[in-house]
């Protein structure tokens, strides 16, 4: 766990292995990660914004308004139909109220921590035998190589992945993405 300011670093997972993942979460019983790695890796928010969702701001709906914690900025978020029928299929099996966090701590009255949702993580990747290196952040890593990857590596979707995420330049993202360091890696093995 890292201190407060200090930054840490989180891998991103393949998208095929976020779905099997939530599968298997979701299989085992464990419904709330299952719905907190479904929801984040669509959707890309800051764990801070994301934890603070409640069921009546995304079952059923389009889209929703959300101003973020940290840039104070309105953002107009489009729910995937993918994401639609995870959010749905997961409802009805956790049976909460509409008013409810999605991801209620357990006396139910507030959201889970995000110390929480590290620790939990941890535990769940070392369960599942998914190595790396992960916190909250992967969620957003992994929706933004996906998005990367269905694009085809585009430099067009860097740009708009770095509007997205609320970066200074394309540049900032390839590093946040780790795309840099496998680029300069893949230098290596071309020679």
């Amino acid at each position: 766990m890292s201190l407060l300011g200090q930054k840490t670093k989180s891998d991103f997972l393949p998208w095929s292995e976020m779905q099997t993942t939530v599968l298997k979460l979701e299989r085992d019983g464990d419904l709330k990660f299952a719905l907190l790695i479904a929801t984040g890796s669509y959707i890309g928010l800051r764990i801070s914004d994301l934890l603070q969702l409640k069921w009546r701001d995304v079952l059923n709906q389009e889209y929703f308004v959300i101003t973020e914690k940290k840039t104070k900025k309105e953002r107009r978020i489009t729910i995937n139909p993918e994401l639609h029928e995870i959010l749905n299929r997961l409802f009805v099996k956790i049976n909460p109220e509409l008013d409810q966090y999605m991801f209620v701590n357990r006396f139910g009255s507030k959201p889970v921590s995000i110390q929480y949702v590290n620790n939990k993580l941890k535990q769940i990747f070392t369960q599942y035998g998914i190595k790396g290196q992960f916190s909250s952040h992967f969620m957003r890593k992994t929706l933004g190589r996906r998005v990367w990857e269905v694009n085809e590596y585009s430099d067009k979707a860097l740009l708009l992945l770095s509007q997205l995420f609320n970066h200074a330049s394309p540049n900032t993202t390839k590093i946040y993405l780790g795309i840099k360091e496998q680029e300069i890696s893949d230098l290596y093995l071309s020679v």
